[in-house]
């Protein structure tokens, strides 16, 4: 696959890409089977934070129709498997692939829609421009760990006041030492980070609460008034854990004041226990839809649930992966009664563990957006109940053609309309007029069609081929072989090296 950003982003993207190849051979799953594993399956630029250098990358929040994915697709896969596995290296490494003869594959373009993104600009300058005390608000993140030093992060982490650090003494009598920041149910301890099996935790963590202007990236929230609460659940580099220790951190999330809660994993397999103790809490659930089957194509949840966004439960919102035209990604899972509402989750760029920032993608990027969003409007409509959270999200929903028959809600995420929910529409100031106008033609864009398709020839060459069928065909031994809750997105594509 391939990425490109117009101006001087697409050479250095380029470059990147390039060097996630070194990830690309993953030795086998543990032995212990888990449950639960992470939901991950693999830009805007002008004016957005301008002080945080990479949020030019961030389509998500401010979508200016900068982002292009090519993808190469081998024509004759079936019956040439060895030509195949060059074709999937090529996707990974995002070059062309060694092919024999003309019309030997075609490459698919999806282009970026202007303006598909959930609209937190207009949001922003009414949080920020309130006279209004707004309510603090902490996030549960149930997941792999967190990078709670990381310089977007550090001051967006929940603390706990009833513990005092480092003195190896329960101060609060709650049942764990030094909990000053959350706990580790995966590890029966207070440690928090243990470096990059903890990526995806940190990436959640980022969408959610990352500090804006102080050079990283934007956050959604503003994070003097929403905290993220450190659950590491699940662990290995695969991200994966078992049902115990995630009911174990729900009911300590509750326990400790946190009112929203994200959980961004998935298991085919139905835990009543689980579902029961979700449907006895206060608290609001956001949970990735999921990113289909072994094959990456997303599926019905309707026909096939995926938990624990498939419970029927008041409290859960649903969320499905949004590529930047508008349309759903091929891998998201999807439902007219089961999943809720679409949010960005392509090529996602967040924090990452030891200080970094990287792409990921799946809907367990998709969820914090809209675990985000619903802190943010928690915090800042404080006539309204956390109950009715849910409902305004999904209300308020912008309604896209290609997402009508998939979701609940017939849309994606759009925080600015959820913060006016049932008020006459408010500005900042005025030139925020445009943001709506832009919505409309990314609207009518999306219901014109989302991917164009032309196609190539490539040079032959068979450098690598023999490595490149080793690491293709483990890596697809590595998805087959757990049944396990799965946090997704894959290795993140890191930045700034």
């Amino acid at each position: 696959m391939k990425m490109k950003w117009k101006q001087q982003a697409a050479t250095a993207l380029a470059a990147v890409l390039c060097g996630a190849g070194l990830h690309a051979a993953a030795s086998a799953m543990p032995d212990t089977q888990y449950t639960f594993h992470t939901d991950v399956y693999g830009p805007g630029v002008a004016n957005l934070s301008s002080s945080d250098s990479y949020s030019r990358y961030q389509w998500g929040l401010k979508n200016d129709a900068e982002l292009q994915y090519s993808e190469i697709t081998n024509r004759f896969k079936d019956s040439n498997p060895k030509l195949a596995t060059y074709i999937d290296l090529a996707n990974y490494l995002g070059m062309p692939a060694p092919v024999a003869g003309p019309d030997a594959y075609r490459i698919k373009e999806i282009r970026a829609r202007r303006g598909v993104d959930i609209d937190i600009l207009p949001a922003w300058n009414l949080y920020d421009s309130s006279t209004e005390e707004h309510r603090q608000v902490v996030v549960a993140v149930i997941d792999t760990g967190i990078d709670i030093n990381h310089p977007d992060l550090k001051d967006a982490i929940w603390t706990n006041e009833d513990e005092i650090p480092g003195d190896g003494i329960d101060n609060d009598g709650n049942g764990y030492v030094d909990d000053v920041h959350g706990w580790n149910f995966f590890d029966g301890n207070n440690e928090l980070c243990k470096g990059i099996e903890d990526n995806h935790g940190t990436h959640a963590a980022g969408t959610i609460a990352a500090a804006r202007g102080n050079g990283g990236i934007a956050g959604i929230t503003d994070n003097k008034y929403v905290k993220v609460m450190v659950l590491k659940a699940l662990g290995t580099q695969y991200g994966v854990g078992e049902e115990k220790a995630i009911i174990e951190a729900i009911r300590y999330a509750e326990a400790n004041g946190a009112s929203i809660c994200n959980l961004s994993f998935g298991t085919t397999e139905y835990y009543p226990e689980l579902e029961k103790v979700m449907r006895a809490s206060r608290m609001l659930f956001v949970v990735s839809a999921g990113n289909g089957n072994e094959k990456g194509i997303g599926e019905d949840t309707d026909q096939k649930p995926d938990y624990p966004s498939s419970f029927d439960l008041d409290n859960v919102i649903s969320v499905a992966n949004l590529m930047f035209d508008g349309s759903l990604a091929e891998s998201s899972n999807y439902g007219a009664k089961s999943v809720d509402i679409a949010a960005p989750g392509t090529y996602i760029v967040s924090t990452i563990a030891d200080g970094g920032y990287g792409f990921m993608t799946g809907t367990s990027m998709s969820a914090p957006m809209v675990a985000g969003a619903a802190a943010f409007l928690y915090s800042y409509r404080t006539d309204l109940q956390l109950s009715d959270i849910r409902k305004v999200l999904l209300e308020t929903a912008r309604k896209i053609p290609p997402l009508e028959g998939k979701l609940s809600s017939n849309g994606m995420l759009d925080v600015y309309a959820a913060l006016n929910y049932g008020r006459t529409t408010e500005t900042a100031d005025s030139a925020q007029t445009e943001q709506p106008a832009d919505h409309t033609q990314a609207d009518q864009n999306a219901a014109a069609g989302q991917t164009a398709e032309q196609t190539a020839e490539a040079p032959q060459e068979r450098q690598n081929s023999d490595s490149a069928s080793d690491g293709a065909s483990q890596s697809e031994s590595t998805a087959s072989t757990s049944k396990t809750i799965i946090a997704g997105g894959g290795e993140p594509v890191n930045l700034g090296w």
